[in-house]
């Protein structure tokens, strides 16, 4: 655990860094509330634990790491406004605390903070950017053209969820100049994680406790929401099998990269066994 904390406060360091630099005050205020009220860093340490197991430095992706926390932390500002959910991480959401004018100037303020973090490297930038779209494409579609069967819904969830893991893997096999090969490997690793990520999302919301959760629960039945245990016939037990499956799809994926750095290696398989069994 002394290896994983520490690469989770390096990034908490560097995000603090980051934020420290945002102005006006206002707006500053706004992005550090979104940014700074907890998560579990899943992303970011995807991007420094790929980096290492491709043979590069915790350091050498760190920045890349906080900016791939900074694009999903908006894109939550923007999914509780869509869901009306006044509550993220035990804390009032970005509108609910700030107003949605406000929020939505969060949203955009992350994400500014975020591609300037990218620039540095156009091979980032259109990494980032690919996700980006995917990410679209998936909200688009849980609003207007909703998943009816398990092939729909696992589309969205690649969207939705996975193609933001994918980029996070990708941003630090890229950071350690890993070749396009090993790149798509870690790549392919992190989609299948992120959907397993996502089913397991779908149970909880559905299963658990919502003081367990940080969060509202129910929230997918109430917004008729495309959750996996509503658009397939598959109940909870049956849905956690399936991301069981993406997890070690996740892992035939992390084997083909052949990394050099087996610690990180080992924390990158324990991820994809953490994300089917997590309880909130």
């Amino acid at each position: 655990m002394e290896y994983a904390e520490s690469r989770r406060a390096l990034v908490e360091d560097r995000l603090e860094a980051v934020l420290d630099r945002v102005e006006p005050t206002e707006l500053a205020d706004e992005v550090r509330h979104v940014a700074l009220s907890g998560g579990k860093r899943v992303r970011p340490t995807v991007t420094v634990l790929a980096c290492e197991a491709a043979g590069g430095s915790a350091e050498d992706a760190v920045d890349f790491a906080v900016g791939v926390e900074l694009v999903h932390d908006a894109s939550l500002v923007v999914d509780d406004i869509i869901d009306r959910s006044d509550v993220r991480r035990g804390n009032a959401s970005a509108w609910a605390e700030f107003g949605h004018s406000s929020a939505i100037i969060a949203s955009d303020g992350l994400l500014g903070e975020a591609f300037e973090l990218f620039s540095p490297d156009p091979r980032a930038m259109e990494t980032v950017a690919d996700a980006m779209v995917e990410l679209g494409e998936g909200e688009a579609t849980e609003l207007v053209a909703r998943p009816t069967n398990e092939a729909e819904y696992m589309e969205l969830a690649r969207r939705k969820t996975g193609a933001l893991f994918r980029a996070a893997a990708e941003l630090g096999a890229l950071a350690a100049d890993a070749d396009p090969t090993t790149v798509e490997a870690f790549g392919e690793y992190a989609e299948k994680v992120g959907i397993a990520f996502q089913i397991r999302d779908d149970v909880l919301d559905a299963t658990a406790d919502a003081d367990d959760l940080g969060k509202p629960t129910g929230h997918d039945a109430e917004m008729g929401r495309p959750s996996i245990v509503r658009v397939t016939e598959l109940d909870a037990e049956e849905a956690d099998e399936l991301a069981r499956e993406e997890s070690e799809a996740a892992l035939a994926a992390l084997e083909r990269a052949g990394t050099p750095d087996s610690t990180a290696t080992d924390y990158l398989e324990d991820l994809a066994a953490f994300v089917v069994n997590r309880t909130h």
